[in-house]
């Protein structure tokens, strides 16, 4: 169970006119899906990077459950960073701790029927199917918190529309915290169950709207579509974030 407590005063580059991010404060409950919505260039990225640990250039603190402790993050890049060299099995096998067993990953390759591809190398896959293993291989690590970065964003929409199911199916499964960044808001009603819309120079949260669609209802396209609709009639700002 990990509540995350994010506050970062500041995050600028060097030799940038002005902050990237500033005086933004966000919190995430446990094992609750959120989706961070804004437009190319807002910092989205850079945030994520911060909350795992990749850039610690800013004044702030992030807080993830206990704060003696040292969270696991799992993160989910736009583009799956497979290595070439190593065969499906052998890239999900390197975030393994050493006293982890077998099994966890047979659960999740069959989970995300990845068994019968799973001695081969990335090179020899789909797209869609390199997106599964990049799931598999977050989960595996059971994260207090999961980081998305667009995973979806070069898939053809069956295949996205494929793969987020199953991913919705693995997180109901295996509940965690999860920052999913997306700048499609059919995509994120659909998986979220809180949206975070954010402007950029600097980052802003300018809406933070729970999605009121029960979970069973999500496949159905017409009330996705019916509550896209009435975001952008109540929230016209959003708009120009899309």
């Amino acid at each position: 169970m990990t509540d995350v407590q994010i506050t970062i005063t500041n995050k600028t580059y060097p030799n940038a006119l002005q902050p990237t991010i500033k005086d933004l404060q966000l919190s995430l409950t446990s094992n609750e899906f959120i989706c961070l919505v804004g437009a190319s260039g807002c910092g989205k990225t850079t945030l994520l990077n911060c909350l795992a640990g990749l850039d610690k250039q800013y004044d702030g603190e992030i807080c993830v459950g206990q704060q003696h402790t040292t969270p696991k993050i799992g993160y989910i890049f736009q583009n799956p960073r497979l290595l070439p060299w190593r065969t499906v099995r052998e890239n999900i096998e390197l975030v393994l701790e050493p006293n982890q067993p077998p099994s966890v990953i047979d659960a999740l390759l069959d989970f995300m029927q990845l068994t019968q591809a799973q001695h081969e190398y990335p090179e020899r896959l789909s797209v869609g199917m390199n997106r599964r293993v990049a799931i598999i291989r977050a989960f595996a690590v059971n994260p207090d918190l999961l980081l998305m970065d667009e995973p979806f964003v070069s898939l053809d929409p069956p295949t996205a529309r494929d793969v987020r199911r199953l991913l919705l199916q693995l997180w109901q499964q295996r509940p965690h915290t999860v920052l999913f960044v997306t700048h499609d808001l059919r995509e994120a009603i659909t998986l979220a169950d809180r949206l975070i819309f954010l402007a950029s120079t600097p980052m802003q949260v300018i809406s933070d709207i729970v999605v009121p669609i029960p979970r069973m209802q999500r496949h159905d396209e017409a009330a996705i579509e019916g509550f896209r609709q009435q975001l952008l009639n109540d929230y016209p700002a959003i708009k120009q974030l899309l």
